[in-house]
């Protein structure tokens, strides 16, 4: 069990990543204090074991970041709306990755069903739908973990579909604004990056990325 004090060793922490900066950089915080510049959009999913500044090794001001429940671009979420438009429009970002991972326990809900949590079923029951549309070709892959992993990369391809789909996107491509789309999944086995195949063609036809993309 956690002991109500063990947050104290946060603060440990802190104290110490702060005094091992300072020594290997003196002037490490004055250059953290000034306006950031992150070259990357990153929206992922907000399980505790994906670390993003660990297995990217970045460093603070890197990486701009919104993190929910297996990584969902969803039209009714203000707060990531206004950080897909504060992020091109404001800090102008060039590069947006949706990050999904295996073993998602989102996607999985989305799948098996949850007993009690009503509100993260309904989170995810976009995922609940790609599952049903694509059920026969999951399905043949007979086994289930090979499934639910194999859903996490259809979840993340989808989730970058939403986001080309966003008003703000599109108002960015009207403006000849040069973004470039990533989707990645997070190997929890291996500690690996997937960089997944997108169906740029596909999407063009949908009128979703210029032609010239």
């Amino acid at each position: 069990m956690i002991q109500h004090n063990d947050y104290t060793d946060l603060l440990k922490n802190n104290q110490l990543w702060a005094a091992e900066k300072l020594k290997t950089d003196p002037e490490y915080f004055d250059e953290l204090a000034k306006p950031q510049k992150p070259r990357f959009l990153f929206i992922g999913c907000s399980d505790s074991r994906i670390p993003l500044d660990l297995i990217t090794e970045s460093e603070p001001g890197e990486i701009f970041v919104h993190r929910n429940i297996a990584n969902q671009v969803n039209f009714t979420d203000l707060n990531l709306l206004s950080i897909i438009e504060y992020a091109i429009e404001i800090l102008n970002i060039g590069d947006i990755i949706v990050l999904g991972h295996y073993k998602c326990g989102g996607v999985k809900a989305a799948v098996d069903g949850l007993d009690t949590e009503d509100i993260v079923e309904n989170w995810v029951s976009p995922i609940s739908d790609l599952y049903h549309f694509h059920r026969r070709e999951l399905e043949e892959l007979g086994d289930k973990t090979k499934m639910l992993d194999r859903l996490s990369e259809m979840n993340v391809i989808a989730q970058l579909k939403n986001l080309l789909r966003t008003p703000i996107i599109q108002r960015a491509f009207r403006s000849n604004k040069k973004i470039y789309f990533h989707g990645w999944i997070f190997d929890i086995n291996t500690g690996l990056i997937k960089d997944l195949p997108l169906p740029l063609q596909e999407w063009k036809g949908y009128d979703l990325l210029p032609d010239d993309y």
